[in-house]
């Protein structure tokens, strides 16, 4: 199965760029990721609990970024076991491409999985993968666009203390 849709991020391309490549960005990102370490060379260990229908699972798996194109495309791919539900892989291509006003990224998403999990029905896992690959991005698309704004209010109230306003989560990690 697959999936492509593209959108518009109110970021340059470098902050979505670094964004992409950041490991704490993507964790906030993947719905269900309860821890993801590693780095962009060798890869990042995942943790994802998901729930497709009436199976409930724990994934460990391994998430990779490979086909790196500085700033201008990438490939995600990760797998994950899940135990007596089966296993998940997937992959998305993701481009990006300046535009008046930010970037667009666009993916093409690819799903497969097997075990309990695949016996669902090829109807509710192409809706799970379209809805996860939609949360991702959405998710992705808000941490680039307005890094935590609750964050960004607390800030806003340090400003009166200290006179100078505090970079939120996402800026500090890209030194923005």
């Amino acid at each position: 199965m697959k999936l492509t849709d593209t959108r518009d991020i109110k970021a340059s391309p470098d902050v979505v760029w670094h964004a992409i490549l950041n490991p704490e960005v993507l964790k906030e990102c993947i719905p269900g990721c309860e821890s993801l370490s590693g780095s962009v060379a060798e890869g990042y260990e995942a943790v994802v609990k998901q729930k497709v229908g009436p199976v409930s699972a724990t994934f460990t798996g391994l998430v990779h970024l490979s086909d790196i194109v500085e700033g201008k495309s990438l490939k995600i791919s990760g797998e994950g076991k899940g135990g007596v539900a089966g296993f998940a892989k997937g992959g998305a291509n993701v481009s990006f491409e300046p535009i008046e006003g930010g970037t667009r990224l666009t993916y093409e998403a690819e799903a497969n999985v097997g075990g309990k999990i695949a016996q669902l029905g090829s109807r509710i896992i192409d809706s799970f993968a379209k809805k996860l690959a939609d949360e991702f991005f959405a998710r992705f698309q808000a941490a680039v666009e307005d890094p935590e704004p609750e964050v960004e209010k607390l800030a806003e109230e340090d400003v009166a203390d200290s006179g100078e306003k505090k970079k939120g989560w996402f800026k500090r990690l890209i030194g923005g």
